[in-house]
């Protein structure tokens, strides 16, 4: 494969870093001590990975051009229109955005065990549908065993 059929060499800069930034930001919430801020980290970090697909999709001229006239979207939305086919996963992760803000606003009973430990799975399993998507290899899993098993046993 030369330089330029490499997936990795054809996609944008800010790609890279939103899908680097979404990996450690996944690995902070998996050993993130408290609840809220695990289910808070997270959905940060589907956040990240859902940006990175935005950045390599989206024109950065059309982009630019638009910036001044419309109001900015919310990721979820932006996913759905450059991303339909992970419309389920945007809707998924927008119904939670005010959950995540709950929690990072310090409210201890906005989110369950269960729950963080979910948006741990699920925003991992989002980062690798997003690599894929990108044509790049989905990292391996770190979201097991689940953290909530280990504190109640």
């Amino acid at each position: 494969m030369s330089e330029k059929d490499d997936p990795m060499h054809l996609l944008p800069a800010t790609t890279h870093s939103y899908l680097f930034r979404a990996t450690e930001t996944l690995a902070e919430a998996i050993v993130a001590d408290d609840v809220p801020s695990r289910y808070a980290i997270a959905h940060v970090a589907a956040l990240q990975a859902a940006a990175a697909l935005i950045a390599a999709r989206t024109d950065p001229v059309e982009a630019a051009s638009r910036a001044g006239r419309r109001r900015p979207w919310n990721a979820w939305v932006r996913l759905k229109k450059v991303a339909p086919e992970l419309s389920e996963w945007a809707d998924y992760f927008a119904a939670g955005a005010a959950k995540r803000a709950a929690a990072e606003a310090g409210s201890i009973r906005a989110v369950t065990a269960e729950e963080a430990d979910e948006q741990v799975r699920e925003a991992d399993r989002f980062l690798a549908v997003v690599e894929e998507s990108l044509g790049l290899m989905a990292h391996t899993s770190q979201a097991t065993p689940l953290r909530h098993d280990r504190l109640v046993g």
